[in-house]
Formats: C-alpha cells, sequence, structure tokens
C-alpha cells in the first residue's frame, strides 16, 4: 500500500470515527500517528510524539488563546455586561426596537473582552432575554438576535477564532486581530441598520417606544460600565501601539479582568475557583485539539496526500476567485454539521497549501475564514450558538422559535461576507498601515 493511500485511507478512518462519536481531540491524534506509522515507520513518528506537543504548548506565543479564555471568564463574573446592557437600554430608550440595538452594541463590545462566541451568547441570553419577552418584543427574532450577535466574538479582537487559525497557519496573531477590527465593526453597522429597517417593516417586532430616561439617569448608567473600557483600552490599545505582543496582551487582559472581579465582588470566595477551573478546562480541550490537528497535518503532508489535494484542487479552482467560491461554499456546508473549532482544524491542513499556492494573502483569506465560521456557528442544525441560546432561554423556547429568529442575520452575514471577498482591503488596509506590509 503506497503513502499516497494510506493517507487517504487515514482520512476516511478520521470520517468514521468522527460520524461514530469519537471526541475530536483524540480521533485527530490516533489517525495522524496512526498514518505516519504506517506511511512513515515508527521513527519519524516517535520523533514527532516527541516534539510537536512539547513545541505547541511551550510556545509562549500561544500563551494568549488561555489568557483571553480566562480574561473572558473573569470579566462575565464581575457582573460588567450586565450594566453595559441596562445603560444601552437606556442611551437607546428613544429607538424603536431599542433592545435588539442595545443587544448588537453590547454583544460587539463584549466581544472585545470575551473572545469567545458561545460565552457571548450564552451572557447576553441570560440578561437580555428574559427583558425582551417581558417588554413584548418578538420572542423569534429577539433570540435570534441574541444568537447571532454571539458570532461578532469570532471576528472582533481578542478572538479564540483567529488565535487557533494564526497557531494553524503560523501566522501573526497581532496582525490577525488587528484585520479583524474593521470587518467587525462593519458587521455590527450592518445589522444596526438591518435591524432599524426590519423593525420599520415591521412594527410588531417591537413594541412602541416606552418611557424615556432623563439625561441624569443616562449619565449615571454610563458612569457604570467604565471598568469595560479599563479592560478594552490597555489590551486593545497597547496590542495596537506596539507596545507588547498579543500574548503579553492577553496577560494584561486576565489580570486586569481579575481586578475588576475582585472589586465588584469584594474579595475571591466562593467564584474564583470556578472561573478558573472552567478556563483551564476550556483551554486543555483547545490545546489537545490543535496538537491531534497537527499530527493530522504531518501525517498528510509527509504521505503525500497534500501536494496530490493541491495539484487537484488547483486544476478545478485554477484562480484565487474562483478557488475563494469554492472555500465560501464548502465551509458554509460544513459549518451545518461540525463545530468551528473541529471544522477549522480539520481543513485548513488541506486548505491552507492550496492558499499558499495560489499565493493568496493569507491574513485576507483568514479573515473570510472567520466570518465564515461566525456564519457557522448560527447554520442549523449543528450551529452551536443555537444551542446555547436554547439551553441558556430555558423551558418555553423552541429550537424551531431561535432558528426562525436567526434567519434574518444569517442574510446579513452572507451580505458582509460578500463585500469582504469583493474588497480584501476592509481586512488588509488597517494591519498594513499599524504594521507595515
Amino acid at each position: 500500500m503506497s503513502a499516497l493511500a494510506i493517507g487517504y485511507a487515514s482520512i476516511f478512518g478520521l470520517v468514521i470515527a468522527l460520524v461514530a462519536g469519537v471526541p475530536v481531540a483524540p480521533a485527530l491524534g490516533l489517525v495522524g500517528i496512526g498514518g505516519m506509522l504506517l506511511g512513515a515507520g515508527s521513527a519519524f513518528t516517535v520523533a514527532q510524539l516527541k516534539a510537536l506537543p512539547f513545541a505547541v504548548v511551550n510556545n509562549y506565543d500561544f500563551a494568549v488563546l488561555p489568557m483571553f479564555v480566562l480574561m473572558g471568564a473573569l470579566a462575565e463574573a464581575s457582573g460588567i455586561t450586565a450594566l453595559l446592557f441596562r445603560a444601552l437600554q437606556d442611551w437607546l430608550g428613544r429607538m424603536r426596537g431599542a433592545l435588539y440595538q442595545a443587544v448588537v452594541i453590547g454583544s460587539a463590545i463584549f466581544a472585545a473582552i470575551s473572545g469567545s462566541t458561545i460565552v457571548n451568547a450564552v451572557v447576553f441570553t441570560r440578561i437580555a432575554y428574559p427583558e425582551m419577552v417581558k417588554l413584548g418584543y418578538d420572542r423569534s427574532l429577539s433570540i435570534g438576535c441574541i444568537a447571532a450577535t454571539g458570532g461578532f466574538a469570532a471576528m472582533i479582537p481578542p478572538s479564540i477564532t483567529m488565535v487557533i487559525y494564526a497557531i494553524m497557519t503560523e501566522q501573526s496573531v497581532g496582525r490577525l486581530l488587528i484585520a479583524g477590527i474593521v470587518p467587525g465593526i462593519l458587521t455590527a453597522l450592518v445589522y444596526f441598520i438591518g435591524i432599524w429597517i426590519f423593525v420599520r417593516l415591521r412594527p410588531e417586532l417591537a413594541p412602541p417606544i416606552g418611557t424615556v430616561v432623563d439625561w441624569r439617569m443616562k449619565a449615571r448608567s454610563a458612569l457604570q460600565v467604565w471598568p469595560i473600557f479599563l479592560l478594552i483600552v490597555p489590551v486593545m490599545g497597547g496590542l495596537y501601539a506596539g507596545l507588547y505582543p498579543a500574548s503579553a496582551a492577553g496577560a494584561v487582559g486576565a489580570f486586569l479582568a481579575f481586578l475588576i472581579a475582585v472589586a465588584r465582588r469584594r474579595g475571591v470566595r466562593g467564584w474564583l475557583m470556578p472561573v478558573l477551573g472552567e478556563s483551564a478546562a476550556i483551554s486543555c480541550t483547545m490545546f489537545a485539539i490543535l496538537i491531534g490537528g497537527l499530527l493530522l497535518s504531518r501525517m498528510l503532508v509527509i504521505t503525500g496526500v497534500i501536494d496530490h489535494l493541491v495539484l487537484g484542487i488547483t486544476s478545478v479552482a485554477s484562480t484565487p476567485e474562483r478557488f475563494m467560491l469554492l472555500v465560501c461554499v464548502l465551509y458554509l456546508v460544513l459549518g451545518c454539521f461540525l463545530d468551528t473549532t473541529s471544522m477549522m482544524v480539520v481543513t485548513l491542513p488541506f486548505v491552507f497549501p492550496i492558499v499558499t499556492a495560489l499565493q493568496i494573502e493569507p491574513i485576507w483569506f483568514g479573515i473570510v475564514l472567520v466570518k465564515l465560521i461566525e456564519i457557522s456557528v448560527v447554520t442549523p442544525p449543528v450551529g452551536v450558538n443555537l444551542f446555547a441560546v436554547l439551553s441558556a432561554a430555558g423551558k418555553g423556547t423552541t429550537m424551531g422559535e431561535v432558528v426562525k429568529g436567526v434567519l434574518p442575520f444569517i442574510g446579513f452575514e452572507i451580505l458582509v461576507l460578500a463585500l469582504l471577498v469583493a474588497l480584501p482591503e476592509l481586512s488588509t488596509w488597517l494591519p498594513n498601515q499599524m504594521l507595515g506590509r
């Protein structure tokens, strides 16, 4: 059996394992190890097992991943998100559908702290959804808005999705994070305008304008959210100004989030250990998936599968434009069936070598891929944010309501995706201006 045949047989075995319900990390790792043993021998395989896992967890640049996870968990524990939502509710009170817009803006701001789409979706389901239902907002559109805006955390830095892409493709984490700013703001703006139009076309989706808060109350609520900017400005400002790398920015953010949480909760008793345990569990799971994915990637390279696929796909999608169209279709379909981390780790070993072969700008491709990931978190039947908001909403909310409510926002996302594909400068202009080409 040739090395190439072993490589393709390993891919088939991976698909069978995933369909059978084997967890992603062991499925990727075992298939990668088995393929290397058969295709390259025990000496090569043992060398990879000795070097690769240690190289991943010992790389200081990758410390950004657990630090951003910890920062988001501490920020949620501090309770500053609820203050943010109430302040936005006060300031947008004169606008019909104000709570939809408060969710959009609030999720965009919280995305600059959390880095996780699921965390964003769950937090705003707990905070905003009961209030929206109580005031007479459309239940379906409300829960759909929360699920969709949770995806902002995939694009707006600090983004865990971008960090995973950077690790898998050996790109600059800082450049990727900066590249996500304009697309992130553009997405929030399209949501804001889209909802504004939607509510005017269908007034029954939102209640009439209620009590308007006076300027004194607005000022008071605005002053209460200052801890959020104490987090965002040092982390993002220091990163963009080049004062420290992304890994140090994550550590600064986690430390500041810890101080805010301690100050607001008057100590650490009862909440700190669960937050640390949750953050450690999430980080370990992500690193296990990354190590498994990199083992699979090495196997695909050594058996010749990557070279074979590059030749085959470039013969069909011989131009960057055709390839990007193919990638968009591929990920939109895969997003209906795979979770986001698994989808990236499984596909990037195949896809990114073709990106390099076609000389496509890797930062631009990364932003387009992140946008496709952002769409995938709300596409049924396996969109993770759909299940996250359904679980957090409790009894009385159905999956049918969630899916119906998220459909308009998928349309908004497709519009932004088209703009990002057609205008690469939306992704590359800011990092080129700040960091040079």
